[in-house]
């Protein structure tokens, strides 16, 4: 059955017209690739169990393999990884290069482990944090078993052609993600389409709205297609690579990235100082990093007011994300040009 029957016969034509008529003819009649085996079951968007879906497979074996999410800045890349794996672990913002670093989440089910990364916005470096940001997009394509290419509906591969090169000549399976098409205009989804089908060698195309949870069931179900047999590499109780304390750091970046405008979220790096964690509390002590003394009292606002405006915002984020009251403070620092200077980075641990 393919993906597009999978869904609701309401759900499926409340769609703009344009996208009904587009996703009909591309799925309804598509079958996919099957092997010979037993049933496994793929992660429910919706709940915090499993469905039990018809990808076959065969018998006592497991699949296990890293999938790489890539695409230019804000088209949902962050958001659609938080789909997929059902926790909020990449922070979002409107805002283009919110994700700086390489942050993986993890689906485990019994026969088989998901490795999705959300990788940096692919982007002309004009720092050496960006030259940082870059090299986790460059080594995400050497470790992937299968590349999930994000563009929307309005981007194009300006400034990205050296890297769609690579991405084309890795020999690993692409699915081009097209997301946003809720907001598709008449036959817009289609012009995107044939436009990127003429840039990548994709094995498959699949229209999605991350922020609308629409047809992102079928990106899982082409993972475990193509996703290769090995022993899990992680723990199965595991969620993501990343510690508790990277989490925090983000949290507070991103409340940065929601309360100031123009180059402060860009000149801004959290460090958590302390962290530590007590039976019914966790005690955390934030730096905020700028490069100038002006964007320092940008940052702390008259009377303090915006950086308590922000340390509250965080503060709520993290007992909701560690499940714990929290006690927060936070600090404004200045460590000039910190995005020019490797050793400053390396610091802040883009070490790559």
């Amino acid at each position: 059955m393919s993906a597009a029957a999978d869904m609701s016969p309401t759900s499926y034509q409340l769609l703009h017209p344009a996208i009904y008529l587009f996703l009909r003819e591309f799925y309804v009649n598509t079958a996919f690739r099957r092997n010979c085996g037993t049933k496994v079951r793929t992660y429910s968007l919706n709940s915090s169990t499993f469905a039990e879906k018809n990808i076959v497979m065969t018998e006592n074996t497991h699949k296990a393999g890293f999938v790489n999410i890539i695409g230019k800045p804000n088209v949902g890349k962050s958001t659609l990884m938080n789909v997929l794996i059902g926790e909020r672990l990449s922070i979002i913002s409107s805002k283009a290069q919110t994700t700086r670093h390489r942050i993986m989440g993890l689906i485990n089910d019994d026969d088989y482990q998901i490795v999705f990364s959300d990788t940096p916005g692919m982007l002309k470096p004009k720092y050496e944090l960006h030259k940082s940001m870059m090299s986790f997009v460059h080594m995400s394509l050497e470790d992937a078993d299968v590349i999930l290419f994000v563009t929307d509906l309005y981007e194009t591969d300006e400034e990205i052609e050296d890297v769609l090169e690579k991405i084309n000549h890795s020999g690993v399976p692409i699915l081009l993600v097209i997301n946003k098409i809720d907001l598709s205009k008449e036959n817009q989804l289609e012009e995107v389409t044939a436009y990127w089908t003429q840039r990548i060698k994709a094995d498959t195309i699949i229209p999605i709205s991350a922020t609308e949870s629409f047809n992102t069931e079928r990106i899982l179900q082409e993972i475990l297609d193509r996703l290769p047999y090995h022993a899990p590499f992680y723990d199965k109780d595991e969620l993501t690579d990343k510690p508790e304390r990277f989490f925090a750091s983000e949290i507070v970046r991103e409340k940065i990235f929601i309360n100031y405008k123009k180059e402060i979220p860009y000149s801004s790096e959290v460090s958590i100082e302390d962290f530590f964690e007590e039976e019914n509390i966790i005690r955390i002590r934030a730096v905020i990093y700028v490069e100038r003394d002006s964007q320092k009292g940008i940052i702390i606002g008259e009377g303090g007011k915006a950086l308590k405006r922000v340390g509250t915002q965080a503060r709520h984020e993290m007992e909701k994300f560690f499940g714990k009251k929290i006690f927060l403070e936070t600090f404004v620092k200045v460590e000039s040009d910190w995005r020019k200077d490797k050793n400053k980075l390396r610091k802040f641990g883009y070490d790559q």
